[in-house]
């Protein structure tokens, strides 16, 4: 069979389902993200009314129309969970109308290539935000194969994703193991304050032997500063050498994170003279990975955002930090938790290459679709 064009419109429906018995509540509530993943909300929902929250039934779509300031990407996702879930009226829920025509699963994939996600950007309008309305959106040319062609397609997408996601569940697992070794130790194992497993160093760049400035991100990495910072002027920054790490006790308060990374490359990094740069006293006592593990649990960040003080800004000052408890099994046990979490990491990376590579072949498998007809 040949090709058919279509205008999407003529093939999706806006749903304006609302919550107004209120059946669904705080749990079903869901954001989307730039990933085109329904992820949970991280909007203040104290006191908010989720009567007027549209619902996103199985099978159906839900996009937010705001695409400045969105990674050049436009936040749409696809239900294809059981559930229902509830979004804020500004989104666009829509489902496909004409499953004879077109596979939902094949119109995702048509959404899920940069290609979408240039179009939506080079048709959205507005001076202060720019938004691709539902008109817009509507408008869109689609060309497509016939429905058998497309469950061709959609049937090798659907199995290099139920393949990450196997992947992604026994990732999972990993991190309970160490999780679970870590409650263990909580109770089994002496405590010693960070003041007495660290110390301050204070290595300035005043020869300018690095360059790229790095900050802490709320993940407890290190990544490239977004600051506007000449190179030439970086002689007063700190150096970060392998295994240390750096501390900013200033955003704790403000983001209920222990702003901690630790440098595990060969290669020096150099941060901010505001940050506190940290080495391990005695790595017969402790490594320093088993203390950036520690640091990497919620449960730190809640104590830490609790002990943070100040009258303008919160801040988790280095005599609190340093007056933290942290529980110290013997080396060769620390050795064994941390090989644990390095082979979670290594394969977290692989998880997130591999779900690279999954939004990569959409563009692949559309083409492919389209020109075997």
């Amino acid at each position: 069979m040949g090709l058919s064009k279509y205008k999407l419109g003529e093939l999706i429906s806006l749903c304006d389902e609302r919550n107004s018995d209120n059946i669904y509540t705080l749990s079903d509530v869901k954001g989307i993200s730039i990933k085109k993943e329904f992820i949970e909300t991280k909007a203040d929902m104290a006191g908010v009314s989720l009567s007027p929250y549209i619902l996103v039934r199985p099978d159906s779509f839900a996009y937010v129309t705001v695409t400045s300031r969105n990674g050049e990407k436009i936040t749409l996702a696809h239900n294809t969970s059981e559930d229902t879930y509830i979004v804020s009226s500004s989104y666009i829920v829509f489902k496909v109308n004409r499953p004879e025509v077109i596979s939902s699963d094949y119109l995702f994939i048509f959404f899920n290539r940069p290609e979408f996600d240039r179009y939506a950007r080079f048709n959205s309008w507005g001076s202060a935000r720019e938004t691709f309305s539902w008109e817009d959106f509507c408008d869109i040319d689609i060309t497509l194969p016939s429905i058998e062609q497309q469950r061709k397609y959609v049937d090798v997408y659907l199995a290099l994703q139920n393949n990450l996601a196997a992947y992604q569940s026994k990732v999972e697992e990993l991190k309970l193991v160490c999780d679970g070794y870590l409650d263990k130790l909580k109770v089994e194992s002496k405590k010693l304050k960070v003041g007495d497993l660290m110390e301050t160093v204070d290595k300035r760049n005043s020869e300018l032997a690095y360059t790229g400035v790095q900050g802490i991100n709320i993940n407890k990495v290190f990544f490239p500063t977004v600051a506007n910072i000449d190179e030439g002027s970086t002689r007063n920054y700190k150096v970060v050498e392998q295994n240390q790490l750096a501390f900013s006790g200033m955003q704790t308060g403000r983001d209920m994170c222990i702003r901690i990374a630790l440098n595990g490359e060969s290669q020096p990094v150099i941060v901010s003279p505001a940050y506190t740069v940290l080495k391990i006293k005695d790595e017969n006592v402790v490594l320093a990975h088993y203390i950036m593990l520690w640091f990497s649990r919620k449960q730190i960040d809640r104590y830490g955002w609790f002990a943070s003080d100040a009258s303008i800004r919160s801040n988790l000052d280095l005599e609190r930090f340093f007056d933290m408890d942290i529980p110290i099994p013997n080396i060769s046990v620390q050795r064994e938790i941390v090989n644990i979490h390095k082979c979670y990491i290594e394969r977290q990376r692989i998880a997130e290459a591999l779900k690279e590579q999954l939004k990569n072949i959409c563009p692949v498998l559309i083409r492919g679709s389209l020109l075997e007809n």
